[in-house]
């Protein structure tokens, strides 16, 4: 069975699987390096951190409270 994975190989070559494989002996393997730099799991949620810290005002809860269900 062919199992597809995410990796990030960095500046040294080193490949860091993103996921599990498994297998049960010694397999062959593509890997194919994309244009686009690597996103690190995580990374994104930090960087949209400051971004959305403003969204735990009493305001922001007010203003989107209609979407929350009922309690």
């Amino acid at each position: 069975m062919i199992q597809t994975v995410e990796a990030v190989v960095d500046a040294d070559g080193q490949v860091r699987l993103l996921g599990d494989v498994h297998v049960s002996s010694p397999r062959r393997a593509l890997v194919t390096v994309l244009e686009e730099p690597a996103v690190v799991p995580g990374e994104v949620a930090l960087l949209a951190e400051a971004a959305l810290s403003d969204w735990s005002r009493p305001e922001e809860e007010a203003a989107w409270s209609h979407l929350q269900p009922e309690k």
